[in-house]
């Protein structure tokens, strides 16, 4: 007579409820899976419209890093230097140096913002505009400013003032500074001008006529510092 054995039968149910929680869990081949991602021939083969969606996906995630720097794109920076400031000048040796240090450093970009920041100070110490200038301005140079605009506002005298436009911005000078960059340049604008006293008279400019102005700026920025922003830090009109 021939016993059944509880113990085979318990292990036979314990497989076949341990093979269908496996089966819930992992899920069944459908022949549509997607292939595993190999980083060796990702770039080589062809890819579906689901292997795009997934590498979109996942690039959100990632990080890039920056590339590794040509020689071929420091001689273009270098060679637009060389358009600006004769080779082996000062100002062309002082432009490559704050390269060196800042590769995003460009010197027409520079300019551009140069000018538009001009603007905006020039405007801002018109109209007493505090604010703006603390953004633009180093401290030493705000403190003047603020200094001039109090003296002014107690007086009760106010400037009026319209700007025309800029003629010319040529750097004259470039040097690294420790880790700090300076740049100066020679600004000729037009600008008209007038300053009234608490009668509305005008006590100094005109306020029909433009006149040429010329000023000698100098911007500085710290290399090592991710603000990008260069501010004011040294100021003198020219005759």
């Amino acid at each position: 007579m021939e016993f059944f054995d509880f113990g085979s039968l318990f292990f036979l149910i314990a497989a076949v409820v341990i093979f269908f929680q496996l089966r819930n869990v992992l899920g069944r081949r459908t022949g549509n899976e997607r292939p595993p991602f190999d980083p060796y021939t990702a770039g080589r083969t062809r890819s579906t419209d689901k292997d795009k969606d997934a590498a979109e996906t996942t690039s959100e995630n990632v990080v890039s890093l920056p590339r590794k720097r040509l020689a071929s794109d420091n001689e273009e920076a270098y060679a637009a230097i060389d358009t600006l400031a004769k080779p082996g000048t000062a100002l062309n040796k002082g432009l490559r140096a704050i390269k060196d240090s800042d590769p995003t450093f460009d010197p027409k970009t520079f300019v551009d913002g140069a000018k538009m920041a001009y603007e905006m100070i020039v405007m801002a110490y018109a109209d007493g505009d505090r604010k703006t200038l603390k953004n633009l301005l180093s401290r030493e140079v705000y403190d003047g400013f603020v200094a001039a605009i109090a003296d002014r506002e107690g007086r009760s005298e106010k400037i009026q003032s319209s700007f025309v436009g800029i003629d010319k911005a040529d750097i004259v000078s470039a040097e690294m500074k420790g880790g700090e960059a300076h740049i100066t340049l020679r600004i000729v604008s037009e600008l008209i001008s007038a300053t009234r006293d608490k009668a509305g008279e005008v006590i100094d400019g005109d306020p029909e006529t433009v006149a040429e102005v010329k000023d000698v700026w100098t911007f500085a920025r710290d290399t090592r510092s991710r603000d990008p922003n260069w501010k004011l830090v040294a100021t003198e009109a020219e005759d």
